[in-house]
Order: C-alpha cells, then sequence, then structure tokens
C-alpha cells in the first residue's frame, strides 16, 4: 500500500506513535509518506520505503496567523494525485482530519477517492475538542472519516459521550517498538549523574500543566529526605520555569537535572529506577509504556487510559491526581525494598511486550484494508 500519515512533528506521544508506525509500515514493505510542517523527530534517517513532505505554510501579510491548515490542504491534494496514494491516515481530529476531508472533497472532483483513517489521540478530544467554538467541527471531523480509531478504551468512551459520534471508533492501543530502543545500562553515564550510586527517578513530558511538574518535584523532595536519589527532568515546555524555581524553593536543584529535548531517552530510562507521571489527564501514557519496557517500575496517576497501562501493584503504583503523598510513598515503597522492586521492574517489562509493535501493527493493516473497501 502507498499510505500517506499526517501528523505533528513533535515530542509528543502522538507525533512518536505516527512516526514510529510509519517505519514499521516500511520495513513491511509498503510505501510511507509524511506530511507535517518539519521532519517528526523520529523519523531520523531511515530513507527506505519513506518520503517526508514538508508542508510550507504561505506568510502573507494579509494574514496575523499563517493559514496552516490551508497550505496542508494543498499539500496533500498534491501528494495524493502525483504519489497515487492509496489512502490517509491522519493523528488528531483537529485540524488534521478536518484538512483530510477537505482535501477528499477536491479529490472527489477530479475522479480520485482516497479513504482517511484517523486515530484520536487524546488532547483533540479532551482539550481542544472540548472548545464549544469547535465541537461541531470534531463531531463533523470524526463523523465523515472512513474508519475512526482511538489509542484507549477510556478515550474512545470519552469521545462518545462528549460528542454526537455516529461512527464506529475502534481502539488500537500504543505500542513499543523494542528494536528501536536500546535499553543496555551504560555506567558511565550513571555515574555521570549519579556519582554516588544514587537511585535515579526521572519524568518525561512536554511540560504543559496538564503534566503537574510541580507534583513531580514535591514527590522527589519526600523521596529525598528518606534516602539518597537523583532527579532526571527530560523535555521542555511552559511549566519548565515553574519547576526549576520550585526546586530553587525547596533547595534540591543540586540533584535535579533539566535536560531539556534529547532524542536520546532510551539511554536515560537505562540507567533511571523509577519512573514519575502524576498527570491529570492521560489518553494513553505511552512515555509510562517506553519507561515500562526498560524494566522501569512506575509511579502514576490513575487517571484516563494510564491505570491499564500502570497496573496498580504489579508494574508499579497509582494514586488519584494530586496525591502527592502517597505517590511519595509508594515510590519509597519500590526503591527501598530491592525483592519488591526486582519484581515489579520483571512485571513492568512483561506487561510492556504484551504491547510490542509485532501485536499492533496487524490491527493497523486491517484497518486499512477495512478503509480502502468503503470506496469500491
Amino acid at each position: 500500500m502507498k499510505i500517506g500519515i499526517v501528523c505533528y512533528p513533535t515530542f509528543g506521544g502522538s507525533g512518536i506513535v505516527a512516526t514510529e508506525l510509519g517505519k514499521a509500515l516500511a520495513d513491511k514493505g509498503h510505501e510511507v509518506h509524511f506530511v507535517a510542517y518539519r521532519q517528526p523527530v523520529r523519523l531520523n534517517d531511515q530513507v527506505n520505503n519513506i518520503v517526508f513532505h514538508e508542508v510550507r505554510v504561505a506568510d502573507y501579510p494579509l494574514f496575523e496567523y499563517p493559514p496552516y491548515e490551508l497550505s496542508l490542504a494543498c499539500k496533500l491534494l498534491d501528494v495524493v494525485k502525483y504519489e497515487k496514494l492509496d489512502l490517509l491516515h491522519v493523528h488528531y481530529a483537529i485540524p488534521h482530519a478536518y484538512v483530510a476531508y477537505l482535501t477528499k472533497q477536491m479529490l472527489a472532483e477530479e475522479g480520485i477517492h482516497i479513504p482517511v483513517v484517523t486515530t484520536l489521540h487524546g488532547t483533540d478530544i479532551t482539550l481542544v475538542g472540548k472548545s464549544p467554538a469547535l465541537i461541531p467541527a470534531v463531531n463533523f471531523s470524526i463523523n465523515h472519516s472512513n474508519v475512526v480509531t482511538a489509542v484507549s478504551k477510556h478515550l474512545r468512551e470519552e469521545t462518545l459521550n462528549c460528542f454526537s459520534i455516529r461512527k464506529e471508533i475502534k481502539v488500537i492501543p500504543n505500542f513499543i517498538d523494542f528494536d528501536l530502543h536500546n535499553y543496555t545500562f551504560d555506567k558511565d553515564l550513571h555515574m555521570n549523574y549519579a556519582p554516588n550510586r544514587e537511585k535515579i527517578m526521572i519524568h518525561i513530558s512536554n511540560f504543559r500543566p496538564v503534566k503537574r511538574v510541580a507534583d513531580v518535584i514535591r514527590v522527589f523532595v519526600n523521596v529525598r529526605d528518606k534516602m539518597p536519589v537523583k532527579l532526571l527532568m527530560v523535555g521542555d515546555g511552559p511549566q519548565r520555569e515553574v519547576a526549576e524555581y520550585l526546586c530553587r524553593d525547596m533547595g534540591c536543584s543540586d540533584d535535579v537535572k533539566f535536560l531539556g529535548k534529547t532524542q536520546d531517552v532510551s539511554r536515560l530510562l537505562a540507567i533511571s529506577d523509577l519512573f514519575v507521571l502524576p498527570s491529570e489527564k492521560e489518553s494513553f501514557g505511552l512515555v509510562a509504556l517506553e519507561a515500562m519496557a526498560a524494566g522501569i517500575p512506575v509511579v502514576s496517576s490513575n487517571t484516563g487510559g494510564l491505570a491499564h497501562v500502570n497496573i496498580n501493584g504489579v508494574t508499579g503504583y497509582t494514586s488519584e491526581v494530586g496525591d502527592v503523598a502517597k505517590m511519595s510513598n509508594d515510590a519509597i515503597s519500590l526503591l527501598s525494598d530491592k525483592g519488591k522492586y526486582n519484581d515489579f521492574a520483571q512485571n513492568a517489562l512483561s506487561v510492556a511486550k504484551e504491547y510490542d509493535i509485532c501485536k499492533i501493527l496487524p490491527l493497523y493493516e486491517a484497518v486499512y484494508r477495512e478503509a480502502l473497501e468503503t470506496i469500491k
């Protein structure tokens, strides 16, 4: 198949899923065309069966905000026509499914009919999509997609409860491609961050308010009061300065490293002992799954689909959003009991293997075949 993938090329979960899905499809012999405003962060230098098409947004003085959606629609029209794509797989209802519908209509005028598969990831539903001004567009985009998928049962139910959806929504969970991750322990890297063999806690996110990064700092400080420990804060975003100032106020700056955005996440996970994710909302929790694939127990909130990934009392512990005290006690319990920790670490890896891409990829291929049948 010739598949067009539209996604945001950022460090967020949706962009990672879209990119790694495309790479896996290419490895199976499909021809994959990524369409985005810049190269996705995990596309790297893979070129076999993969083509990247950059959306160049026109910058007219008339527009206060550049018309990304119009530029994307025109680029999709061009790519579908001249690369002879079989289908489009768009990640996010708003704006990508909406733009895909416009592209479909323009192509239909020329006698070209192409199906659209839309994958819902969370923010397009739980945050952006719930804006009253956008609800009609979300309804329209989902209902006019040929096939719709969601990354968790929780997200599917929230979508059906909050919008007027007539389409079936299939659940295809996020995945981990173990072949793309090197979780080999790097002794020198570990010594760099924990020179006295302290335990290492780690948090990875886009530092938006919904990630509750201040809670990460508070949990860390409580753990540090009981044992030697360091904290790695990976990523960047609007709450980074808040977290940095909080570290200074709480006197823990020397033990916390803010590493910013990096593509070397696997190496950092491989030297870490505990992953902390106290998010207010998580439709799936891909980054928690990546931590579990490295054999790291997770201490997290129990919000959304996250509780189905991080199984309480098995792969880690879950708590109500904002319950810093319980998260702190759970972290201390794991890091201070070697036997329990080893059991949880092994469980985390075992559960992560259930989400191996080799089990998930056939589900997407089946969806693509179904979408193609809708235009025959």
